[in-house]
């Protein structure tokens, strides 16, 4: 029976890549699935040396797709691992229906157009959290995410207080010139990113508190580090990790992925977020 099913999510995701690759803005609908669960399920012994193909072909690709992904070797290990058992590839599969937006990738090397903006903004007001800032907006889903975190946050005592979040490509023109013209082209590299590279424009993303290292040691600090990924929330930039995102630590700068996809970023790349988006960006546009 796990064969069977490890060789249903194949059809999905590896021998369908029109449903995952090309048409990912798209949901496929709980129908489908159970389609090719049945199908799988009227196999016979005479089909046993496609099967062999297929789960051969799928291995090279996974291979292809973690060497390209510049993973560490653990990780890659442990991903080569699941060849015979169909949880991460269900895992991987129910996160590429979520919206895209949540795991695009956007760092150094990839960025979004000078005219995106997210039609779903909404102004954040407080609540359980507080603002640092009247301008402050978020998609309605991270927003709405906000909300429920802080308040769990507020039921031990804790307030969060959000003081930057969505920004506009002008704004990020606007700040990282400031920054080179202040520190330094190599020194503003490491704290902001060009415009269009920057993760704030996704409108997913909060810098919480001080905006300082300081934030870390702080009792909000602590509480986001043990407990945002459990809300959706991923932290971007963490310590030691300089040369795989490319920015310094930022222990306030959450991106809002989904409880899905955070989950999904804690069980198979050690909570770090570039891992598992540079993943997926290679596993999305493999031919």
């Amino acid at each position: 029976m796990r064969r069977l099913r490890f060789f249903s999510m194949i059809f999905l995701i590896f021998l369908l890549p029109s449903c995952v690759n090309k048409n990912s803005m798209q949901k496929i609908d709980a129908e489908q699935v159970s389609s090719s669960d049945n199908a799988a399920g009227d196999n016979t012994d005479s089909n046993n040396m496609d099967n062999n193909k297929t789960e051969t072909d799928f291995s090279a690709s996974l291979a292809e797709v973690l060497s390209r992904a510049q993973l560490p070797a653990q990780i890659r290990q442990r991903i080569s691992g699941i060849a015979g058992n169909p949880a991460f590839l269900l895992d991987l599969f129910t996160v590429l229906q979520e919206d895209p937006y949540l795991w695009v990738l956007v760092d150094k090397e990839h960025a979004l157009g000078e005219n995106y903006e997210p039609d779903d903004l909404v102004a954040l007001t407080g609540g359980s959290y507080r603002i640092g800032r009247q301008d402050l907006r978020l998609r309605r889903q991270a927003a709405l995410s906000l909300e429920e975190m802080s308040a769990a946050a507020a039921r031990e005592g804790l307030t969060l207080t959000a003081s930057s979040s969505y920004r506009t490509y002008a704004y990020q023109v606007e700040v990282y010139a400031r920054n080179v013209r202040e520190m330094g082209r190599e020194a503003a590299d490491r704290e902001s990113a060009r415009p269009g590279h920057s993760q704030h424009q996704l409108g997913l993303v909060i810098d919480f508190g001080s905006i300082t290292d300081s934030f870390a040691q702080t009792a909000e600090g602590v509480w986001l580090a043990a407990n945002a990924s459990r809300f959706g929330w991923s932290l971007s930039y963490p310590n030691g990790y300089e040369d795989v995102t490319g920015y310094r630590w930022e222990s306030w700068h959450y991106r809002y992925v989904g409880v899905e996809l955070a989950q999904f970023i804690d069980n198979y790349f050690d909570g770090i977020q570039q891992y598992a988006l540079r993943f997926i960006y290679e596993w999305v546009k493999r031919d």
